[in-house]
């Protein structure tokens, strides 16, 4: 089940989808949708929807033309009459489906360091820490 919808990706960004693209954004965002799950399934739903909706733009593009700049990107540059153009995204590559550390960030899932260790699981089985 997905958290956002076509018109919700539709909504933030600056072109008009075609028939084709809607029917990508509809399967992506059923994608990202278990992807989100698979980090925090009791996240709240108004994240959840957002961060769909950055993962699905993501991987089709915001706009057309060559100043569209791809979310995520960490460096870019741009040349003129020899048409160039380069991006560094950091998190993935456009056109796939990911997380940003911004995205984990609001499912609640970065941040956070710890351990575990299964002696003291063991010690309390045996009644000796409390």
């Amino acid at each position: 089940m997905a958290y956002a919808t076509v018109s919700d990706v539709q909504e933030r960004i600056t072109r008009v989808l075609t028939d084709t693209e809607m029917q990508v954004c509809a399967s992506l965002l059923d994608d990202a949708a278990v992807i989100i799950d698979s980090y925090n399934k009791n996240a709240e739903a108004d994240a959840k929807k957002i961060v769909s909706c950055r993962m699905v733009i993501r991987a089709i593009g915001t706009g057309s033309g060559a100043s569209d700049v791809p979310i995520g990107a960490t460096q870019g540059s741009m040349a003129a009459l020899g048409y160039s153009q380069s991006w560094t995204v950091g998190g993935g590559t456009v056109g796939e489906i990911y997380l940003g550390k911004l995205e984990k960030k609001m499912l609640g899932v970065c941040g956070s360091i710890g351990s575990y260790s299964p002696v003291e699981e063991l010690a309390k089985q045996d009644g000796d820490l409390a």
